[in-house]
């Protein structure tokens, strides 16, 4: 007979809503006092661990790859608070000494381009073929103008799989 195996993704093997009120206190780092608690200390921490050679390749190949310094620094602080180094309160304020720390690495490692904020996402090349687009449309425009027709006033079809909508003949 054969045993069933368990699916790897058990919608059932969660914590029971409120189960954390009754776990034992201090289960987790991060519930325990904090390695550090002053804010020069804990960036001294972090900026050995960013410059192990293995982790500041990994850092310089992430900012080479496109990924913004911001999206870094907030795994590295997020990381830390998790870990039980420092509270969300001195993380918050090592942000910026962080986001700091890792552009440093990125310049010394020679990356030639780096996006600092998570808003820089914008790539130039799609902007310019979205440019592209806007300008092949009013050239269409005014080459269907030349010909007489309206693109406006012509039917648009509601989607991919929609039956074509019925012209109507033009006399002549």
């Amino acid at each position: 007979m054969d045993k069933f195996k368990e699916a790897p993704n058990n919608p059932f093997d969660a914590p029971v809503p409120g189960q954390g009120l009754t776990d034992k206190p201090g289960n987790y780092p991060w519930e325990h006092p904090p390695e550090f608690t002053d804010t020069m200390e804990a960036s001294e921490y972090i900026w050995d661990k960013l410059t192990e050679p293995l982790f500041a390749q990994q850092i310089i190949g992430m900012l080479d790859a496109g990924v913004p310094v911001e999206a870094i620094a907030r795994v590295v602080v997020f990381a830390g608070f998790t870990e039980g180094k420092f509270t969300p309160d001195v993380g918050f304020m090592l942000a910026e000494t962080v986001m700091k720390m890792i552009a440093t690495i990125g310049f010394t490692g020679n990356v030639k381009k780096f996006k600092i904020s998570m808003q820089d996402l914008t790539n130039k090349n799609e902007m310019k073929a979205i440019l592209n687009i806007k300008s092949k449309n009013e050239e269409l425009e005014k080459a269907a103008k030349s010909l007489g027709k309206d693109i406006k006033a012509m039917p648009e079809q509601k989607g991919l799989m929609a039956p074509p909508q019925p012209q109507e003949e033009e006399v002549a």
